[in-house]
């Protein structure tokens, strides 16, 4: 994005420019709004970006039409992204996207909206409604800008928060199975294998619903997920554990029974999707 390179690239010398702004000699209505926006990238050259984005701000307040407004906008999400104040990044970068939606930095402004809350994403243990967030203006990028560099950013950090969902239902799943909740467990499981199929911890799921099903005495359903596993992901230790599981009840790993599972089965096995 060409307007934010500049700024990381302005050198700090830009203070000793001619007419350059000081704020303690007059007050900022008499500056120019290339002098106002001057001053912005030497304070974020100082890394100090909450200082960059008022300057910022003031050339949108001062000089609301201006060419050096809508570069200002831009720059404004930037420096509170920089400066980790997500929300008010967020309003600016929504702002841009607003006034300016045919801008090149358009996408830029829209990345930036997206990452105001990617960058929020928490530990896997609390609640997961930003990423929820996060996958909304992710796919918002991918969507809208798809030949973009952000667009292909965007895909990378999708699927790691995709990653993220999956694995909050495979920590309640298994706080569940441990306290022999079974059903409860199998229904976070399932929510792994139906709807984050993709991810990483898909494996594991199939393996935690043969325990499940096991204790619960549900062989069929415990087999299907077995046969599922062995089929997918022989080469992984979770396929292991359940061949040894359920074999060692003299249990075989194929589909039985008509369950959810076997719909999964003919789905992901024999392909079989009506």
């Amino acid at each position: 994005m060409a307007v934010v390179v500049a700024a990381i690239l302005a050198g700090c010398g830009n203070g000793g420019n001619r007419g350059f702004l000081n704020p303690e000699d007059a007050a900022l209505e008499t500056f120019s709004p290339e002098q106002i926006f001057e001053r912005g990238e030497f304070e974020l050259n100082r890394s100090r970006p909450e200082e960059a984005a008022f300057f910022f701000s003031e050339i949108e307040r001062l000089y609301p039409y201006s060419d050096w407004a809508r570069r200002a906008l831009i720059m404004q999400a930037f420096s509170y992204h920089r400066d980790q104040d997500y929300p008010n990044s967020r309003s600016a970068a929504q702002r841009f996207i607003d006034f300016y939606p045919q801008d090149d930095d358009a996408a830029y402004a829209q990345y930036l909206l997206a990452l105001s809350y990617y960058d929020q994403i928490d530990e896997v243990g609390r609640d997961q409604g930003l990423t929820f967030q996060a996958l909304q203006a992710l796919r918002e990028v991918i969507e809208r800008y798809p030949e973009s560099d952000y667009a292909r950013s965007s895909i990378l950090k999708f699927d790691l928060a995709f990653d993220h969902l999956a694995a909050k239902e495979m920590e309640i799943g298994r706080y569940y199975l441990r306290r022999g909740h079974y059903t409860a467990a199998i229904n976070r499981f399932r929510v792994v294998v139906e709807d984050f199929q993709t991810t990483t911890h898909t494996p594991e799921a199939l393996h935690r619903l043969v325990e499940a099903y096991l204790s619960l005495g549900l062989t069929d359903e415990a087999r299907t997920a077995g046969a599922i596993l062995g089929f997918n992901y022989r080469s992984t230790d979770w396929y292991e554990d359940s061949f040894a599981l359920l074999t060692g009840q003299g249990l075989t790993l194929e589909a039985a029974g008509d369950g959810w599972l076997r719909q999964v089965y003919r789905q992901t096995v024999k392909g079989e999707w009506l």
